[in-house]
C-alpha cells in the first residue's frame, strides 16, 4: 500500500499550483479524480509537446496517477453528478480566481452542506480575501508582487524572474501540506475545514532574510547576483570549463575552504576574520581570490578538492546533464512511463522518498475524459448522450 490509498481527491484546476498539489497526492497513493471543462485544461495546449501523439509534455508530467473526466459545471445536470460525487469524497482542490468557484456553485460553503467531512483546498493568486483576492495572476504577477523579482538577477542590469515557476510549484506544495494538516485534524475531531493558499503570500513567505534585513535594521534588500547578502563566501565562481557553486557557511568551513585552496594565511586575514566581517569585505577582494584561483582547475577538479575538504561545492548543471547525473539517476528523479498516444514519457520522479510506504509513477495522464463513464458510475451511452446534451 502506499501512504494516501484510500483518499479520494476531486481536482477542479488548470495549469499548474493545482494539479502540481493533486501529483503530490497521487504520486502518494490518493485517488485523484481530475474534472476538466469539455474543452481540457488549458495545460493541455502548453509546450513543448511529444512528437508522438501531439500531448504536451507538461500536462503529462503534471497529471500522471490521475483518473479525467470532463464536465461543464454550468449545466444543471452537471452539478448534480458532481454533489453526488463530492458526498464520495475527502479531498476538493480548486484554483479558480476568488468568487468563481461560488458562481460555479462549487465553492466551500455550498460544498461542506453536502458532505461537512469536505477538506476544501483553493490555491489562487491572491487568496480568497483581500483588497486583490479578484485579480487573475499567472507566476510572473506573483514572484513581482510578492517581492522576488526585485531580488533577483543582478544590480546594473534590470530584474528578472526566477526561472523555474516557483510561484506556482511552492503555492502547490503548500496547498498539500494544508490538505495533509488538514485531514489530520479530521481524524481528532471529524470536521472538514477550508485551505487557502495564495501566490503571492508563498512568494512573500520565500524571501528568507530580506524581510529580517528591513525589520531588524531597515535595510531594503537589492539585487546582487549569485552573493547571499547574509553569508560570505557564497557564490557561483568560474573554472576554467564552466562554473561551480560554494557555500561557506561557517568560519571553520571558511577555514577548510583556505587549506583546500592551498591558502591557510588567508583565514587569518583580519579582514575575514568572521562572516560578518567577510560580508562587508566580500567584494571585491576575497572574490577576486577565489575567482582567480578558481579559473585555474576544472569544475571537476573544483569538486573534488572542495568535496574532500567538506565544503559545500557543486557544479553548475546543464538541464542535459542534471537529468544525466548518476545522482539524480539513483534517486530515481527520472522515470518512464507509457502514455497510449504519446508513448514512452521520460518525467521527474517522485521527490518524496517514504521508506514503508514509497510513492512511485504509475499510470499515466489521462487522456480528455477518458475516465467520465468511470468517476460518475455512467454507461458508455449515457456518456454519449450528456456529451450531446452538453453535460460533459
Amino acid at each position: 500500500m502506499k501512504a494516501l490509498e484510500g483518499l479520494r481527491v476531486i481536482e477542479l484546476c488548470h495549469a499548474y499550483n493545482g494539479p502540481f498539489c493533486c501529483m503530490l497526492l497521487a504520486d502518494q497513493g490518493a485517488e485523484v479524480l481530475k474534472i476538466e471543462p469539455p474543452e481540457g485544461d488549458q495545460c493541455r495546449d502548453f509546450i513543448p509537446f511529444h512528437t508522438n501523439g501531439g500531448e504536451s509534455a507538461f500536462y503529462t508530467y503534471l497529471n500522471r496517477n490521475k483518473k479525467g473526466g470532463t464536465l461543464n459545471l454550468k449545466h444543471p445536470k452537471a452539478l448534480e453528478l458532481f454533489y453526488a460525487l463530492v458526498k464520495t469524497a475527502d479531498v476538493v482542490v480548486e484554483n479558480y480566481r476568488s468568487g468563481v468557484a461560488k458562481k460555479l456553485k462549487v465553492d466551500y460553503e455550498t460544498l461542506r452542506g453536502i458532505n461537512p467531512r469536505i477538506i476544501y483546498a483553493a490555491g489562487s493568486g491572491f487568496g480568497q480575501r483581500g483588497p486583490l483576492a479578484h485579480r487573475p495572476c499567472y507566476d510572473m504577477v506573483a514572484q513581482a508582487m510578492g517581492g522576488m523579482i526585485s531580488l533577483t538577477g543582478y544590480p546594473d542590469a534590470p530584474p528578472v524572474k526566477c526561472g523555474p515557476s516557483v510561484a506556482d510549484n511552492v503555492t502547490g506544495t503548500f496547498l498539500c501540506v494544508g490538505v495533509l494538516t488538514a485531514l489530520l485534524h479530521r481524524e481528532k475531531t471529524g470536521k472538514g475545514q477550508m485551505v487557502d493558499v495564495s501566490m503571492v503570500d508563498t512568494i512573500f513567505s520565500l524571501l528568507e532574510n530580506a524581510i529580517p534585513l528591513h525589520t531588524a535594521n531597515g535595510v531594503i534588500a537589492e539585487r546582487k547576483g549569485n552573493i547571499d547578502p547574509t553569508i560570505a563566501p557564497f557564490d557561483v565562481f568560474e573554472a576554467r570549463d564552466g562554473y561551480v557553486a560554494m557555500g561557506v557557511g561557517t568560519d571553520k568551513l571558511f577555514r577548510s575552504m583556505c587549506e583546500a585552496m592551498d591558502m591557510p594565511r588567508l583565514a587569518e586575514d583580519p579582514r575575514y576574520a568572521d562572516n560578518g566581517l567577510r560580508v562587508k569585505n566580500y567584494l571585491p577582494g576575497l572574490r577576486d581570490t577565489i575567482n582567480n584561483w578558481a579559473r585555474t582547475k576544472t569544475k571537476a577538479e573544483l569538486e573534488r578538492i572542495f568535496e574532500q575538504a567538506g565544503v559545500p561545492c557543486g557544479p553548475v548543471l546543464n538541464i542535459k546533464e542534471a537529468i544525466e547525473h548518476p545522482h539524480i539517476q539513483a534517486r530515481e528523479m527520472m522515470v518512464h512511463i507509457e502514455h497510449p498516444t504519446a508513448g514512452d514519457c521520460y518525467v521527474q520522479g517522485v521527490p518524496i522518498k517514504l521508506s514503508e510506504t514509497p510513492g512511485s509513477v504509475d499510470t499515466p495522464a489521462p487522456l480528455l475524459g477518458q475516465h467520465t463513464g468511470e468517476i460518475f458510475g455512467l454507461t458508455g451511452e449515457q456518456v454519449a448522450r450528456l456529451k450531446d446534451e452538453g453535460v460533459l
